[in-house]
């Protein structure tokens, strides 16, 4: 029997839905939740089911909710694919939460994730990769086994002007998104996956991976903002990052969003976001290329599984000398 010797490396996609991207950019209508789950599903499964791939999906529990959208989602799970937990309302300024409502939004998405998909989530995504230290106890205490919001790059601040600059945000609503992509602070946190260690037990971080050394993002909708420029810098750049990782070590952890498989010839109400001046086609192809290529190199699976193995490698590095219990803080380096 061939055993697979590649490392575990992970795939992802965040199922922000067109509602979701209209309210954080400040667009009226938003509170109808236009959706195009039945238009991008689709798609982004065939991608997965051509390369004998699965991946997590973190799910959107207002989109669960919904009845136009259970078809589409349910989908999903029938495929095989994990779901995941990317909260109810889809605000990235999880910041300003209350521990009661962080627990509302974890708990009413789970319910809704369940009844659609019949998976209960062990993943956990902030939406912009909002996250705080207690929601990261309430994951804990909730049995997750794994998040995967941090997002290390030093670009956080310039990526949020760039998004201020097109929209029309009023004072309040800025101040509400004055943390989205994270500080500049964030291009400190580890690439590696590691443990936050809590009173009440640990949980597996798994980071949006960025270019090993250099910090910058390397995500799908990056690379396709670069192909708008050049088809070949945008595949010398996800060869270039594939290489960095391999040499430092990296098991990377890709990202995927709808808008990765959708362009102008789909929806121009989000012509805002980079890379959608592209007709869907080419931009398909570039993504189901760079799965390919990862694949190459990496044993490619859904989070779950990628944080399995790295608690596994965990236990076994603290089974003869285990590590004396502390809470990771941000800009020092957790347990790895």
């Amino acid at each position: 029997m061939e055993h697979n010797l590649k490392p575990i490396a992970s795939l992802s996609l965040d199922l922000d839905n067109k509602w979701s991207y209209m309210k954080t950019h400040g667009d009226a209508g938003w509170d109808q939740y236009p959706t195009y789950l039945d238009l991008v599903v689709p798609r982004f499964l065939r991608v997965l089911h051509d390369q004998n791939l699965k991946m997590t999906v973190f799910v959107v529990g207002q989109d669960a909710s919904r009845e136009e959208n259970f078809e589409a989602l349910a989908s999903i799970s029938h495929a095989g694919h994990e779901i995941g937990n990317h909260s109810f309302n889809h605000e990235p300024w999880l910041h300003l939460y209350t521990e009661q409502q962080l627990v509302s939004e974890l708990a009413r998405t789970e319910e809704h994730l369940e009844r659609v998909t019949g998976q209960c989530p062990i993943g956990f995504r902030g939406p912009g990769f909002s996250f705080t230290e207690t929601l990261l106890q309430i994951l804990v205490t909730r049995g997750y086994k794994y998040d995967g919001s941090t997002f290390p790059t030093f670009l956080g601040p310039a990526a949020r002007m760039y998004y201020f600059l097109s929209t029309r945000l009023d004072k309040s609503q800025r101040e509400e998104r004055k943390e989205l992509f994270g500080r500049f602070s964030e291009g400190f946190r580890p690439l590696r996956p590691f443990q936050w260690t809590f009173s009440n037990g640990e949980l597996t971080e798994i980071p949006v991976t960025t270019m090993p050394i250099f910090k910058v993002p390397i995500h799908a909708s990056y690379v396709l903002y670069l192909a708008q420029f050049s088809e070949i810098v945008a595949r010398t750049y996800w060869k270039s990052a594939l290489t960095m990782c391999r040499l430092t070590g990296i098991a990377p952890s890709l990202l995927l969003h709808p808008l990765d498989f959708m362009g102008c010839d789909d929806d121009s109400d989000l012509a805002f976001f980079p890379a959608m001046g592209r007709p869907a086609e080419p931009k398909v192809e570039l993504v189901a290329w760079m799965i390919q290529e990862m694949n190459r190199h990496y044993d490619v699976r859904p989070m779950k599984d990628h944080a399995a193995a790295i608690r596994s490698q965990h236990q076994s590095r603290n089974t003869s000398a285990p590590a004396r219990p502390s809470v990771p803080e941000p800009g020092r380096t957790p347990t790895t």
